[in-house]
């Protein structure tokens, strides 16, 4: 399973890709658990998640394309479930929590209400890193698009309050068996279940974002091997030359 990802770069490929303003401020462009990070959801679901538990929602906008607009969430990388008790509690658990496995993600304790309460999102990432490990070693791997295009992949949010009134936004990304994809079959670690995350069709964000809980498991596909490509990350000792001594 993936822990690290990159974000987007530069920003107009916000705008571009998923008609979204960009963060005020650039992210990080590597993006680790616990880390700030950001998700898109619909305008009317980014206004109720604002809202704190107790008071009512803002009524939906006349304006039906205001409330169905895109907007990027400023939030968490690592889900902090509604229930957990406390803030210390929450930064232990968010780590463990970055990625969803989309066939126990209605029944995990940790995922469950965020999916059956339809807090479904889409997190846009340029890539996302996985583990070689064929030579024996481990040799992280950037894995993107052919076409160099940003991926939107499924995730679930939610909203945490603690009782001295810190909230926490958090998200974590879905993810899709991989043990007969036929590109992601070669990482992570030997004899380990090999996952992906369930990177959306552009033309299916906006019904993923607004379908049934009964029918959001329908997205849940492999990516086509032939539509990714995957690079080892060069590291500095990399380009050190053999037999060089300095």
């Amino acid at each position: 399973m993936s822990t690290h990802y990159e974000t987007l770069h530069p920003a107009d490929v916000y705008r571009e890709a998923f008609a979204v303003e960009p963060p005020p401020a650039p992210d990080e462009r590597h993006l680790w658990p616990r880390k700030p990070g950001g998700f898109i959801v619909h305008a009317a679901a980014a206004a109720a998640m604002a809202t704190p538990p107790g008071e009512q929602a803002p009524a939906p906008a006349v304006d039906d394309k205001a409330a169905a607009a895109r907007v990027l969430v400023p939030a968490q990388w690592g889900l902090v479930p509604h229930w957990v008790k406390s803030a210390s509690d929450a930064k232990l658990r968010a780590p463990k929590l970055v990625n969803a496995k989309s066939d126990l993600a209605s029944t995990g304790t940790a995922f469950r209400d965020a999916w059956l309460n339809g807090q479904r999102c889409i997190v846009p990432m340029m890539a996302f890193y996985e583990d070689d490990f064929r030579s024996g070693k481990a040799v992280p791997t950037r894995i993107s698009r052919v076409d160099g295009k940003p991926m939107g992949v499924a995730g679930l949010w939610a909203r945490w309050q603690g009782a001295d009134g810190e909230v926490i936004v958090s998200y974590c990304l879905l993810t899709v068996n991989a043990n007969n994809h036929a590109l992601l079959h070669r990482y992570q670690q030997p004899g380990s279940e090999k996952s992906m995350p369930a990177i959306l069709n552009e033309g299916a964000y906006d019904a993923w974002l607004t379908a049934r809980p009964d029918k959001a498991k329908e997205f849940m596909r492999q990516y086509a091997a032939t539509a990714l490509t995957a690079n080892p990350v060069e590291k500095k000792a990399d380009k050190v030359p053999k037999g060089w001594l300095g």
